[in-house]
């Protein structure tokens, strides 16, 4: 019966062929390390804050009067509601954390060259929108900092020549932070970004599957089949990586919970103290920061001198990234056989990527500017000049087989 029922099912949708293309006959590199399992996690956190957000919305009042006290009725009052909102919120934390990793996975096995150009820009986009998603979804608490924190991003676009002002009073559909920017917020936060991230993540998926994933050694595992057109260096993705990949949520969802359960704000990193009390147009948090994913950029911004010269450093600190594909021109893929000093370069680059986080979250001084300036100097350094630095030195040989 089951089978006539999948014969009935494939009559008049091609589920069976999707099963086999996108997963028990999409051949993959049998040498996937920790690395990998971070593309499978983001869809894992993208699926919690998709639920737990509709389970919030339930409940949520999006108005300037009614948004903090219907985030405290849910804390308090809804049955599992304290739950739901950790997850919410956490999971906000844990996307820009797997994000960010799956992203340096990148950088450290050359997954965004040729022929997954297209597959980078997809994850870019996917990318820029989770950073819209997190800053709209930022507001919704309507805690002080929520507040404090979006009027300076907002007014940030008023640094834009001619259309700046115009443009900060369309975001905030007021001339202040009010109900209005509120109400837009949520609507977009729960409508129209998560609709464009679905459709994004779909096409990074099939992209992927189109040209097929990298490995650490960056072969191209289709160049070498058997008689029947099998990767002799590839695996059936599912057993294999679905058993793997559970395994990986697992350790995950255990860390995950023990943030939830034991230690939800992070040290004031995922959860900040003054968004525990209402938003008051008349009291400023002593130090008004964004959230720590947003911090690299933030400084990026606080580093240049001139506003509106900083809104275009901290926008170009995104738009390069799109063309990194172009940019690196080392005859190998993988970290594993590039020069040493493409891992200096990339060393280098990430202490400083940390630098620029760690000063975000900080009041600024003379030093900590000095500093700043230092690290974003390097950070578009690292993206202009890898044309030419990223041919210099000796590179290993690469085997014409995958490692393990």
């Amino acid at each position: 019966m089951l089978t006539q029922f999948m014969v009935w099912i494939d009559d008049r949708f091609p589920a069976t062929k999707v099963w086999n293309e996108h997963i028990a006959q999409y051949y993959a590199p049998k040498n996937f390390n920790f690395w990998y399992f971070f593309g499978s996690l983001a869809m894992l956190v993208l699926v919690n804050q998709i639920l737990t957000g509709i389970w919030l919305t339930m409940n949520y009042t999006p108005t300037g009067e009614g948004a903090f006290e219907s985030i405290e009725f849910i804390r308090r009052d809804v049955k599992w509601g304290h739950l739901l909102l950790g997850m919410h919120a956490t999971g906000a934390s844990a996307f820009f954390v797997v994000v960010y990793l799956h992203m340096f996975r990148g950088l450290l096995y050359g997954s965004f060259r040729r022929p997954r150009e297209l597959v980078w820009i997809f994850g870019m986009i996917i990318f820029v929108l989770l950073m819209a998603e997190g800053f709209m979804g930022y507001l919704l608490p309507w805690g002080n900092m929520s507040y404090w924190g979006a009027q300076v991003i907002i007014n940030l676009f008023s640094a834009v020549p001619v259309v700046g002002e115009d443009l900060a009073i369309w975001i905030r559909g007021d001339y202040i932070i009010s109900g209005a920017t509120l109400n837009r917020f949520f609507a977009l936060h729960v409508v129209a970004l998560p609709m464009a991230l679905l459709l994004m993540v779909f096409l990074h998926i099939v992209a992927l599957h189109k040209v097929g994933s990298n490995n650490p050694d960056g072969i191209d595992i289709k160049k070498l089949k058997d008689e029947n057109g099998i990767p002799l260096d590839g695996i059936p993705f599912h057993p294999y990586y679905t058993v793997k990949d559970i395994f990986g949520v697992g350790v995950f969802l255990m860390i995950f919970c023990g943030i939830i359960f034991f230690n939800p704000e992070m040290g004031g990193y995922f959860l900040e103290a003054p968004n525990f009390t209402p938003a008051d147009p008349l009291k400023t948090p002593e130090h008004i920061a964004p959230v720590w994913y947003f911090t690299p950029y933030y400084s990026i911004l606080k580093a240049v001198p001139n506003q509106g010269l900083g809104v275009i450093a901290m926008a170009a600190s995104l738009v390069i990234l799109f063309f990194l594909p172009w940019l690196d021109r080392s005859p190998v893929l993988s970290i594993r056989y590039k020069s040493p000093i493409y891992k200096w370069a990339l060393m280098l680059f990430v202490v400083c990527f940390f630098i620029l986080g760690y000063l975000g979250m900080k009041a600024p001084t003379e030093m900590r500017t000095l500093a700043a300036r230092i690290c974003t100097i390097y950070y578009f350094g690292f993206f202009i000049l890898m044309p030419w630095w990223s041919l210099m030195g000796t590179t290993k040989p690469v085997p014409t087989r995958v490692t393990g």
